[in-house]
């Protein structure tokens, strides 16, 4: 690691584990074992949740400010600390605290996002050593998404989203809306109706505002709410959903163009102005 990065994050030192959006989704196929292959481009966004880390000499690891109706056995950021744990033979423990901004079932990947957060800090204050390859290795067995946010880059990813491409992004500024519903991604992709045959494409084929979200259709007919906040949006840009929902956003080419639209929307929709990231926050910590 460089000293410029020991030096930056210690102990006291809040991570930050920021949202992505998809710019564009495609499902190009299903595999033997149910999983579906996808193509999309990931950007990071500078929204984020923020986790801080406290050591424990006793090896145990405590969630502090535990999401309501979620066990420790099923957050994803113990779940990231505890393998962390077991994989390196690690005998110090920590406290975590999460400060969540990013909401669930957002499409925001906030729990891979901070699942990768922990991955990434624990294994820079245990001193561990781990590579980007093995922390991805990890996160994978996690989630997803998960691989992406650890190797740090906006990216073009692949299969089931483990396969990674790095890619430059313009500078960009997204209005985001929070429809006020949870969509939960299994609901989507075991859907019937979903379309799983659209051709794949290559990265060089593909530009900012290519493609769409084949997951959209299917959320909007089962949340009218995403439906609602799309047609807002796209009364005054083009928009889409990220992720399996339920947010949605617009793109604009500056954040003056981006919060004069975001003030004509409807106050009981809730919504905020981010910039696109050139790339996650702590790229290159490992």
């Amino acid at each position: 690691m460089a000293d410029q990065a020991l030096n930056a994050w210690g102990w006291d030192s809040a991570w930050p584990a920021p949202a992505k959006l998809n710019l564009f989704l495609h499902v190009v196929g299903r595999r033997a074992d149910g999983y579906h292959l996808l193509q999309t481009v990931f950007r990071f966004i500078d929204r984020a949740d923020t986790l801080r880390f406290a050591p424990r000499q006793d090896g145990e690891i405590h969630l502090l400010t535990p999401i309501p109706g979620v066990s420790p056995e099923q957050d994803l950021t113990v779940r990231a600390a505890c393998r962390l744990q077991f994989e390196s033979g690690c005998s110090l423990g920590a406290d975590i605290t999460l400060e969540k901004r990013l909401p669930m079932g957002g499409g925001l990947g906030g729990g891979s996002s901070d699942a990768a957060t922990v991955l990434l800090a624990l294994n820079h204050l245990w001193r561990l050593g781990f590579s980007t390859k093995r922390l991805q290795q990890i996160g994978l067995e996690l989630g997803a998404d998960v691989p992406v946010f650890i190797g740090g880059e906006n990216a073009f990813a692949e299969g089931v989203g483990e396969a990674l491409e790095p890619v430059m992004l313009p500078p960009a500024w997204y209005l985001v809306a929070e429809p006020a519903v949870q969509v939960p991604t299994a609901a989507i992709f075991g859907a019937p109706e979903l379309k799983r045959d659209t051709p794949a494409i290559q990265l060089s084929e593909w530009r900012p505002g290519l493609g769409d979200n084949d997951l959209e259709a299917v959320a909007c007919r089962r949340f009218p709410e995403v439906a609602e906040a799309l047609a807002c949006l796209r009364q005054f840009a083009p928009a889409r959903m990220t992720g399996s929902g339920a947010c949605v956003f617009a793109e604009f080419a500056s954040a003056d163009e981006a919060e004069r639209v975001l003030a004509c929307l409807p106050e009981n929709l809730r919504a905020w102005v981010a910039q696109g990231l050139f790339c996650h926050p702590l790229f290159r910590l490992v």
